[in-house]
């Protein structure tokens, strides 16, 4: 039996003829840039999300890119951030001027751990740049008063977490909605994904939407009138149309994600570590990802699976502040101990909504062949 990681086909063919139909709307007009479709998606998803604005732009990295700049990210400026995330949450930081500041993480979120933030603050920390990793809320609560304690932007990474939420102060809210600005990647194998490269900024803050708005298109701000160097960042129009379509099934989706990831803890809560999620979070499981004792488990684990058709991945088998490009920040094995252990003994699973109970059941019985063995 063969099992994907994401079945984008499966995804497709149940909403075929809306997507279809989307495109095809789009190819009658040709405005394929910046097109009406693109103005609809944004209305969708800020009201989604429970913002004022949202701007599209060509990828999840120019949405971080360009909303650090927004935020007034200069160079030299220290950005705190994970080390355990997708090396875009990094580039965006250095590419705006800014020098990534890595604080380890929770063992049991994997996300940034807000306890090793404040040590991390100096006289040019500017700002916080939580990732919402694997669909899991980071301690926002903690964050945000961290941010306001010491006068810092926070930049949210949504780029694995569209449609999960939070509470704090005794209401939901959606990631991306809590910092200066949020940023999310619409990537094809994302639970929200186009059909190919796509990203969305989200803020409540005018000022810092009007100049990513400037930014996204070459820095003009009036017809061939520039203001900044910006970028070529647009949203394309059909994948705006399409993305339009795939919104009004998020929540359908994300509730199918999770009754699959309660089949996955079911079946596996007694062999490995699964994951857990507090009252004040709603998961929304971009990836499952099981966590082993060791390397050595892990890795015979992933073998078997891949060598049965089961299709696994580790993100991220080395940390940032491990990475060769980042020698020149000083980080040294044992710098960030959870970090660099999770990289070790984290496996992702199989994860869609269209991912049925008898591949459930053959991935598991193949973690099980080596568990048990």
């Amino acid at each position: 039996m063969k099992v994907q990681m994401v079945d984008l086909k499966a995804s497709y063919i149940n909403i075929k003829n809306e997507i279809d139909s989307a495109i095809q709307n789009v190819l009658n007009k040709t405005n394929y840039i910046l097109g009406e479709e693109v103005n609809k998606f944004e209305t969708g998803f800020a009201k989604y999300c429970g913002v004022k604005y949202a701007l599209g732009v060509a990828n999840g990295t120019d949405a971080l890119r360009i909303s650090l700049i927004s935020c007034g990210i200069k160079e030299g400026d220290e950005v705190i951030t994970t080390p355990f995330t997708f090396v875009a949450t990094t580039e965006a930081i250095i590419q705006s001027g800014g020098v990534p500041v890595f604080a380890d993480i929770n063992p049991a979120t994997y996300t940034i751990n807000p306890e090793e933030i404040e040590g991390k603050i100096t006289k040019k920390t500017k700002a916080i740049l939580p990732v919402h990793l694997y669909g899991h809320s980071c301690d926002m609560e903690r964050i945000l008063a961290i941010s306001r304690k010491y006068k810092l932007k926070i930049i949210e990474d949504c780029a694995q977490s569209f449609s999960a939420s939070y509470k704090i102060n005794g209401k939901w809210k959606k990631t991306g909605s809590m910092g200066d600005v949020g940023c999310f990647s619409f990537y094809p194998a994302k639970n929200l994904g186009c059909f190919g490269d796509g990203g969305m900024i989200i803020t409540d803050n005018k000022r810092i939407y009007e100049n990513a708005k400037m930014l996204r298109d070459h820095g003009q701000y009036d017809k061939y009138l520039y203001k900044e160097n910006g970028f070529n960042s647009r949203l394309d129009t059909i994948q705006a149309a399409i993305l339009s379509v795939k919104l009004k099934y998020i929540d359908k989706w994300t509730n199918i994600r999770n009754k699959i990831a309660n089949n996955y803890k079911k079946l596996l809560g007694n062999i490995v570590i699964v994951p857990e999620v507090p009252g004040n979070c709603k998961h929304s499981f971009n990836y499952y990802t099981i966590c082993f004792q060791n390397k050595m488990e892990r890795d015979k684990t992933q073998k078997n699976l891949l060598s049965n058709g089961i299709s696994c991945q580790v993100y991220y088998p080395q940390s940032l502040h491990l990475q060769k490009v980042y020698r020149n920040l000083g980080y040294e094995i044992g710098s960030l101990p959870v970090s660099e252990k999770m990289q070790n003994s984290v496996l992702s699973l199989p994860m869609y909504p269209e991912l049925d109970d008898d591949k459930i059941d053959y991935v598991v019985s193949k973690i099980k062949e080596i568990i048990w063995r």
